[in-house]
Protein backbone atom coordinates (compact mmCIF):
# COMPACT_ATOMS: atom_id res chain seq x y z
CA UNK A 1 0.00 0.00 0.00
CA UNK A 2 2.76 2.26 0.83
CA UNK A 3 3.61 2.33 -3.01
CA UNK A 4 0.59 2.84 -4.24
CA UNK A 5 0.15 5.66 -2.13
CA UNK A 6 3.59 6.94 -3.04
CA UNK A 7 2.80 6.99 -6.96
CA UNK A 8 -0.38 8.48 -5.96
CA UNK A 9 1.30 11.32 -4.40
CA UNK A 10 4.37 11.67 -7.20
CA UNK A 11 1.65 11.74 -10.78
CA UNK A 12 -1.24 14.05 -8.31
CA UNK A 13 1.80 16.57 -7.50
CA UNK A 14 4.08 16.58 -10.86
CA UNK A 15 1.20 15.53 -13.39
CA UNK A 16 2.90 18.28 -15.73
CA UNK A 17 6.61 15.61 -15.49
CA UNK A 18 4.37 12.19 -16.36
CA UNK A 19 2.11 13.99 -19.27
CA UNK A 20 5.60 15.30 -20.59
CA UNK A 21 7.01 11.56 -20.37
CA UNK A 22 4.20 9.28 -21.77
CA UNK A 23 2.32 11.96 -24.37
CA UNK A 24 5.88 13.37 -25.50
CA UNK A 25 4.05 16.64 -25.39
CA UNK A 26 3.92 20.03 -23.06
CA UNK A 27 0.44 19.99 -21.28
CA UNK A 28 0.40 22.84 -18.47
CA UNK A 29 -3.95 22.69 -17.64
CA UNK A 30 -4.14 19.10 -16.59
CA UNK A 31 -7.05 18.52 -14.63
CA UNK A 32 -6.69 15.63 -11.69
CA UNK A 33 -10.47 13.47 -11.93
CA UNK A 34 -11.59 12.31 -8.75
CA UNK A 35 -14.52 9.85 -9.85
CA UNK A 36 -15.78 6.86 -8.84
CA UNK A 37 -13.70 4.93 -10.98
CA UNK A 38 -11.21 4.30 -8.72
CA UNK A 39 -13.57 2.88 -6.29
CA UNK A 40 -15.19 -0.71 -6.20
CA UNK A 41 -16.27 -2.56 -7.89
CA UNK A 42 -12.88 -2.24 -9.43
CA UNK A 43 -9.62 -1.88 -7.09
CA UNK A 44 -6.20 -1.87 -9.00
CA UNK A 45 -2.29 -1.15 -7.46
CA UNK A 46 -2.76 2.66 -7.54
CA UNK A 47 -4.92 4.74 -10.69
CA UNK A 48 -4.81 7.99 -11.59
CA UNK A 49 -7.12 9.87 -14.29
CA UNK A 50 -5.59 12.69 -15.60
CA UNK A 51 -7.65 15.31 -17.91
CA UNK A 52 -5.72 17.87 -20.28
CA UNK A 53 -7.60 19.31 -23.06
CA UNK A 54 -8.25 17.29 -25.72
CA UNK A 55 -7.91 13.39 -23.88
CA UNK A 56 -7.84 11.73 -20.44
CA UNK A 57 -4.67 9.68 -19.46
CA UNK A 58 -5.47 6.84 -17.76
CA UNK A 59 -1.77 5.67 -15.40
CA UNK A 60 -2.38 2.35 -13.69
CA UNK A 61 1.13 1.15 -11.78
CA UNK A 62 1.59 -2.45 -10.67
CA UNK A 63 3.95 -4.12 -8.96
CA UNK A 64 2.70 -7.66 -9.56
CA UNK A 65 1.41 -8.73 -13.04
CA UNK A 66 -1.66 -10.90 -11.49
CA UNK A 67 -4.53 -9.13 -10.72
CA UNK A 68 -8.57 -9.53 -9.62
CA UNK A 69 -10.59 -9.08 -12.27
CA UNK A 70 -7.50 -9.68 -15.00
CA UNK A 71 -5.75 -6.44 -15.67
CA UNK A 72 -7.10 -6.39 -19.52
CA UNK A 73 -10.15 -6.59 -18.51
CA UNK A 74 -10.38 -4.18 -15.70
CA UNK A 75 -8.52 -1.71 -18.66
CA UNK A 76 -11.63 -2.28 -20.89
CA UNK A 77 -14.03 -1.71 -18.18
CA UNK A 78 -12.00 1.69 -17.59
CA UNK A 79 -12.22 2.39 -20.85
CA UNK A 80 -15.77 2.43 -21.18
CA UNK A 81 -16.90 3.93 -18.36
CA UNK A 82 -14.62 7.11 -18.71
CA UNK A 83 -15.54 7.08 -22.53
CA UNK A 84 -19.39 7.42 -21.71
CA UNK A 85 -18.79 9.65 -18.63
CA UNK A 86 -16.33 12.44 -21.10
CA UNK A 87 -16.55 11.18 -24.66
CA UNK A 88 -12.75 12.31 -25.36
CA UNK A 89 -9.83 10.82 -26.41
CA UNK A 90 -8.56 8.23 -23.58
CA UNK A 91 -4.93 7.21 -23.53
CA UNK A 92 -4.10 3.92 -21.40
CA UNK A 93 -0.89 3.23 -19.89
CA UNK A 94 -0.12 0.04 -17.38
CA UNK A 95 3.71 0.69 -15.94
CA UNK A 96 4.72 -2.23 -14.49
CA UNK A 97 7.42 -1.88 -11.88
CA UNK A 98 9.47 -4.69 -10.35
CA UNK A 99 11.26 -7.21 -12.73
CA UNK A 100 9.48 -10.48 -13.53
CA UNK A 101 9.75 -12.89 -16.54
CA UNK A 102 5.66 -13.31 -15.98
CA UNK A 103 3.73 -13.15 -19.46
CA UNK A 104 1.16 -11.03 -18.09
CA UNK A 105 3.69 -8.15 -18.10
CA UNK A 106 3.83 -8.53 -21.78
CA UNK A 107 -0.35 -8.64 -22.57
CA UNK A 108 -1.37 -4.55 -23.90
CA UNK A 109 -4.76 -5.92 -24.95
CA UNK A 110 -8.47 -7.50 -23.73
CA UNK A 111 -9.69 -10.25 -26.79
CA UNK A 112 -13.04 -12.00 -26.36
CA UNK A 113 -15.59 -12.63 -29.23
CA UNK A 114 -16.19 -9.58 -32.02
CA UNK A 115 -14.39 -7.47 -29.19
CA UNK A 116 -10.40 -6.01 -28.50
CA UNK A 117 -9.22 -3.49 -26.49
CA UNK A 118 -5.53 -2.10 -26.86
CA UNK A 119 -3.58 -0.19 -24.29
CA UNK A 120 0.05 0.61 -23.56
CA UNK A 121 2.24 -1.18 -21.16
CA UNK A 122 5.64 -0.18 -20.00
CA UNK A 123 8.19 -2.57 -18.28
CA UNK A 124 10.24 0.60 -16.53
CA UNK A 125 13.03 -2.05 -16.21
CA UNK A 126 13.26 -1.89 -19.61
CA UNK A 127 13.11 1.91 -19.95
CA UNK A 128 16.34 4.17 -20.43
CA UNK A 129 17.04 6.31 -17.06
CA UNK A 130 17.96 9.06 -19.04
CA UNK A 131 14.47 10.60 -19.60
CA UNK A 132 13.38 9.97 -16.18
CA UNK A 133 16.27 11.80 -14.71
CA UNK A 134 15.19 15.27 -16.15
CA UNK A 135 11.95 16.20 -14.05
CA UNK A 136 12.13 15.95 -10.40
CA UNK A 137 8.54 13.82 -10.47
CA UNK A 138 10.14 11.26 -12.33
CA UNK A 139 13.57 10.67 -10.17
CA UNK A 140 12.15 8.08 -7.97
CA UNK A 141 10.99 6.05 -11.04
CA UNK A 142 14.22 6.31 -12.56
CA UNK A 143 15.73 4.10 -9.59
CA UNK A 144 13.79 1.14 -11.69
CA UNK A 145 14.84 1.89 -14.74
CA UNK A 146 17.67 -0.14 -17.37
CA UNK A 147 20.95 -0.19 -16.03
CA UNK A 148 24.12 -2.58 -16.14
CA UNK A 149 24.82 -0.80 -12.90
CA UNK A 150 22.25 -0.43 -10.41
CA UNK A 151 24.23 1.08 -7.84
CA UNK A 152 25.40 3.46 -9.94
CA UNK A 153 22.09 4.36 -11.23
CA UNK A 154 20.69 4.80 -7.58
CA UNK A 155 24.20 7.12 -7.31
CA UNK A 156 23.21 9.37 -10.20
CA UNK A 157 19.14 9.75 -8.68
CA UNK A 158 20.94 10.80 -5.68
CA UNK A 159 22.51 13.57 -7.41
CA UNK A 160 19.96 14.29 -9.33
CA UNK A 161 17.82 14.80 -5.89
CA UNK A 162 20.87 17.17 -4.05
CA UNK A 163 20.35 19.46 -7.20
CA UNK A 164 16.35 20.16 -6.26
CA UNK A 165 16.94 24.17 -4.60
CA UNK A 166 13.98 23.69 -2.90
CA UNK A 167 14.05 22.23 0.02
CA UNK A 168 10.60 21.35 1.13
CA UNK A 169 10.39 19.56 -2.95
CA UNK A 170 13.79 17.99 -2.05
CA UNK A 171 12.86 16.35 1.00
CA UNK A 172 9.58 14.85 -0.40
CA UNK A 173 11.37 13.69 -3.53
CA UNK A 174 13.81 12.25 -1.51
CA UNK A 175 11.53 9.91 0.49
CA UNK A 176 9.80 9.29 -2.61
CA UNK A 177 12.65 7.51 -4.03
CA UNK A 178 13.54 5.19 -0.99
CA UNK A 179 10.17 3.85 -0.63
CA UNK A 180 10.17 2.72 -4.91
CA UNK A 181 13.55 1.99 -5.04
CA UNK A 182 13.07 -0.70 -1.71
CA UNK A 183 11.26 -2.31 -4.56
CA UNK A 184 14.63 -3.33 -6.23
CA UNK A 185 17.37 -2.29 -3.86
CA UNK A 186 18.57 -3.25 -0.20
CA UNK A 187 18.06 -1.18 2.83
CA UNK A 188 21.65 -0.66 3.22
CA UNK A 189 22.46 0.23 -0.37
CA UNK A 190 19.64 3.08 -0.30
CA UNK A 191 20.98 4.39 3.13
CA UNK A 192 24.50 4.97 1.39
CA UNK A 193 23.16 7.70 -1.09
CA UNK A 194 19.67 8.88 0.26
CA UNK A 195 19.26 10.82 3.83
CA UNK A 196 17.64 8.24 5.96
CA UNK A 197 16.78 11.46 7.92
CA UNK A 198 14.43 12.61 5.30
CA UNK A 199 12.00 9.87 6.05
CA UNK A 200 11.70 11.20 9.79
CA UNK A 201 11.51 14.34 9.18
CA UNK A 202 9.07 14.47 6.30
CA UNK A 203 5.08 15.32 5.93
CA UNK A 204 4.65 13.70 2.86
CA UNK A 205 6.32 10.14 4.84
CA UNK A 206 3.89 10.71 7.38
CA UNK A 207 0.68 10.98 5.37
CA UNK A 208 1.50 8.14 2.82
CA UNK A 209 2.15 5.71 5.74
CA UNK A 210 -1.24 6.83 7.16
CA UNK A 211 -3.29 6.58 4.19
CA UNK A 212 -1.79 2.97 3.81
CA UNK A 213 -2.56 1.83 7.13
CA UNK A 214 -5.85 3.61 7.00
CA UNK A 215 -6.76 1.95 3.46
CA UNK A 216 -5.85 -1.25 5.10
CA UNK A 217 -7.56 -1.02 8.03
CA UNK A 218 -10.65 0.24 5.99
CA UNK A 219 -10.35 -2.48 3.34
CA UNK A 220 -10.28 -5.22 6.51
CA UNK A 221 -13.19 -3.72 7.80
CA UNK A 222 -15.25 -3.80 4.81
CA UNK A 223 -14.41 -6.99 3.88
CA UNK A 224 -15.58 -8.42 7.54
CA UNK A 225 -18.98 -6.63 7.52
CA UNK A 226 -19.59 -8.17 3.73
CA UNK A 227 -18.64 -11.54 5.36
CA UNK A 228 -21.11 -10.79 8.18
CA UNK A 229 -24.07 -9.69 5.87
CA UNK A 230 -23.54 -12.60 4.16
CA UNK A 231 -23.96 -14.81 7.50
CA UNK A 232 -27.07 -12.89 8.21
CA UNK A 233 -28.42 -11.92 11.54
CA UNK A 234 -26.45 -10.21 14.05
CA UNK A 235 -23.93 -12.89 15.43
CA UNK A 236 -22.92 -12.99 11.59
CA UNK A 237 -22.54 -9.02 11.17
CA UNK A 238 -20.31 -9.24 14.44
CA UNK A 239 -18.15 -12.04 13.49
CA UNK A 240 -17.70 -10.03 10.07
CA UNK A 241 -16.68 -6.98 11.84
CA UNK A 242 -14.26 -8.88 14.26
CA UNK A 243 -13.05 -10.65 11.37
CA UNK A 244 -12.20 -7.18 9.94
CA UNK A 245 -10.71 -5.54 12.42
CA UNK A 246 -8.22 -8.12 12.05
CA UNK A 247 -7.56 -8.27 8.60
CA UNK A 248 -6.97 -4.38 9.29
CA UNK A 249 -4.70 -5.62 11.94
CA UNK A 250 -2.73 -7.58 10.50
CA UNK A 251 -2.65 -5.69 6.94
CA UNK A 252 -0.92 -2.78 9.32
CA UNK A 253 1.46 -5.74 10.67
CA UNK A 254 2.96 -6.61 7.69
CA UNK A 255 3.49 -2.74 7.03
CA UNK A 256 5.03 -2.50 9.74
CA UNK A 257 7.42 -5.57 9.18
CA UNK A 258 8.31 -4.38 5.61
CA UNK A 259 9.11 -1.12 7.25
CA UNK A 260 11.43 -2.16 9.73
CA UNK A 261 13.22 -4.61 7.30
CA UNK A 262 13.63 -1.10 4.99
CA UNK A 263 15.51 0.16 8.50
CA UNK A 264 17.10 -2.18 10.45
CA UNK A 265 17.48 -5.33 7.85
CA UNK A 266 16.28 -8.97 8.32
CA UNK A 267 14.37 -9.43 11.85
CA UNK A 268 14.88 -12.46 13.23
CA UNK A 269 12.34 -15.42 14.29
CA UNK A 270 11.78 -14.39 17.77
CA UNK A 271 11.01 -10.93 17.11
CA UNK A 272 8.73 -11.26 14.35
CA UNK A 273 6.30 -13.83 16.65
CA UNK A 274 6.45 -10.38 19.38
CA UNK A 275 5.50 -8.14 16.41
CA UNK A 276 2.59 -10.83 15.95
CA UNK A 277 1.38 -10.27 19.19
CA UNK A 278 0.94 -6.73 19.21
CA UNK A 279 -2.55 -5.21 19.16
CA UNK A 280 -3.93 -2.62 16.83
CA UNK A 281 -3.38 0.49 18.46
CA UNK A 282 0.21 -0.67 19.60
CA UNK A 283 1.15 -1.44 15.67
CA UNK A 284 0.03 2.03 14.98
CA UNK A 285 2.80 3.41 17.64
CA UNK A 286 4.99 1.72 16.61
CA UNK A 287 4.95 2.61 13.01
CA UNK A 288 5.16 6.21 14.22
CA UNK A 289 8.57 5.47 16.15
CA UNK A 290 10.64 2.89 14.56
CA UNK A 291 12.18 5.05 12.17
CA UNK A 292 14.21 6.51 15.16
CA UNK A 293 15.42 2.68 15.76
CA UNK A 294 18.87 1.83 14.64
CA UNK A 295 19.31 -1.55 15.53
CA UNK A 296 17.30 -4.91 16.24
CA UNK A 297 18.43 -3.94 20.30
CA UNK A 298 16.27 -0.73 19.92
CA UNK A 299 13.03 -2.58 18.65
CA UNK A 300 13.73 -5.17 21.65
CA UNK A 301 13.91 -2.77 23.84
CA UNK A 302 10.24 -0.81 22.52
CA UNK A 303 8.69 -4.19 23.26
CA UNK A 304 10.17 -4.97 26.61
CA UNK A 305 8.48 -1.57 27.87
CA UNK A 306 4.99 -2.00 26.67
CA UNK A 307 5.12 -5.44 27.86
CA UNK A 308 6.01 -4.57 31.54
Amino acid sequence: MTYDNTLKYLVEQYPEDFTRYLLASEVTDIQILKTELNQEPIRADSVTFLQTANQILHLEFQTLPASTPPLPLRMLDYWVRLYRQYNCDIEQVVIFLKPTTSEAVFVNQFTARNTTHRYRVIRIWEQDPEPLLLSPGLLPLATLARTDSPQSLLQQVAVQVSMIEEAATKQSISVCTQLLAGLVFEPELIRQFLRREDMRESAIYQEILQEGLQEGRQRGIEQGIEQGIEQGIEQGIEQGIEQGIEQGRQSELRLVIRLLTRRLGSINSQLQSRLQELSLAQLENLGEVLLDFASETDLMNWLNTIEN
